[in-house]
């Protein structure tokens, strides 16, 4: 049996009747770059994270760099995140000539440690990027607290957490940003780059609107430096499409990960494997499925072996890039986030995967540890 960490064929042949006219339309209209296609999706993505206004951008990474523009931070400013994500998250803030201030992650979910943030505001400190790792919220009442009682926004980056809620509300719309990525591996990919700032403040979404053309609402009139970071037609046409069937995917993603828990309880395998942890009463939608294992490189060796994908979310944390030497920092300083990167591995969680398929996996782990 073959079980890739994921399947992007098996789920084009769910929709590819209702992609292909789609794309055929847009196509034969020759309107590649914004328009009617891309307003539609934002309108639906706003009624589907109940948040008010959305604007789609060319990547999630440009989401969260264009948040950073649209609150004013400057070379030399400095802003908080998590050293344990995907590098999109410390280089945006690079790009803009500011500085990512670290702090470790929580053991249990991965996520930003809340009660390390207040330790690093200093008067330079700008903005707070908490992420969603793997499709699990933040503990965001705490984070809006410290950063309201220090006057700062948060951006949150949602890249995988489309879905994702904290107490009963989505993900995106408690800070002053949220920022989500259609990657094509996300829960809601597209057939190329994408992604969508989101936001409960109009004056902010119109910020964003004009940063994503040049600093521009009305054509070749600039009132301030942008970029070029628009959603295409394309991909949007493709997005709304796919959001129609989001929640039965996350759903069967939730599913997955039950079955996972009770094959890995049955063949007692849980002093080999730590499960990922879901906070209790939120909803957490498996952008990817994260254990913490012994033995992990020899693991995933064992695993390839039988044909079975897996990846590493992240081999190396941001402060111990090469590319951050010159922050000063040095292995020990942020462990959690240290011992994350050397113990965890992803398994197989797509929608399309088969319950053999699933106890394929856990035989084989089994197996392993025999």
């Amino acid at each position: 049996m073959k079980v890739p960490l994921l399947d992007l064929k098996a789920q084009y042949q769910t929709i590819k009747k209702e992609v292909l006219p789609v794309i055929e339309e847009i196509c034969e209209n020759q309107g590649f770059i914004l328009g009617p296609k891309v307003e539609s999706f934002e309108k639906k993505m706003s009624q589907y994270l109940d948040i008010p206004y959305s604007v789609g951008v060319a990547s999630g990474t440009d989401a969260i760099l264009l948040s950073l523009m649209a609150v004013g931070v400057q070379p030399g400013d400095e802003v908080i995140t998590t050293p344990y994500t995907f590098f999109a998250t410390g280089g945006s803030i690079s790009r803009l000539g500011a500085i990512p201030r670290f702090v470790d992650i929580r053991r249990d979910t991965f996520n930003i440690d809340e009660n390390l943030i207040s330790s690093k505001i200093t008067s330079r400190t700008k903005a707070v990027i908490p992420v969603h790792l793997y499709g699990q919220s933040a503990e965001m009442d705490r984070i809006m607290k410290i950063s309201d009682k220090a006057g700062l926004p948060v951006i949150e980056d949602a890249a995988q957490a489309i879905g994702t809620e904290y107490k009963k509300k989505k993900v995106g719309g408690i800070g002053s940003f949220g920022c989500f990525s259609f990657f094509p591996s996300k829960n809601l990919g597209g057939f190329g780059d994408g992604g969508m700032v989101t936001t409960t403040h109009p004056a902010l979404a119109e910020k964003i609107k004009s940063l994503r053309v040049h600093g521009s609402l009305k054509r070749y009139y600039h009132d301030e430096i942008g970029c070029n970071s628009r959603l295409d037609s394309l991909q949007a046409g493709v997005l709304e499409i796919k959001l129609k069937y989001l929640d039965q995917w996350t759903k069967k993603r939730q599913k997955n990960a039950s079955l996972y828990e009770k094959l890995f309880k049955n063949h007692g395998l849980t002093e080999f494997v730590q499960l990922p942890f879901a906070s209790p009463g939120n909803v957490h939608v498996y952008n990817q499925y994260v254990l913490r294992v012994k033995r992990r490189d020899d693991l995933r060796a064992f695993l390839a072996k039988a044909d079975i994908g897996t990846e590493i979310y992240y081999p190396v944390p941001l402060h111990l890039q090469k590319c951050y030497e010159f922050l000063g920092h040095k292995t020990g300083d942020f462990p959690e986030s240290e011992k994350a990167a050397l113990e965890t591995i992803a398994l197989p969680i797509y929608p399309e995967l088969t319950e053999d398929q699933l106890t394929y996996v856990v035989k084989n782990i089994k197996n392993f540890y025999s």
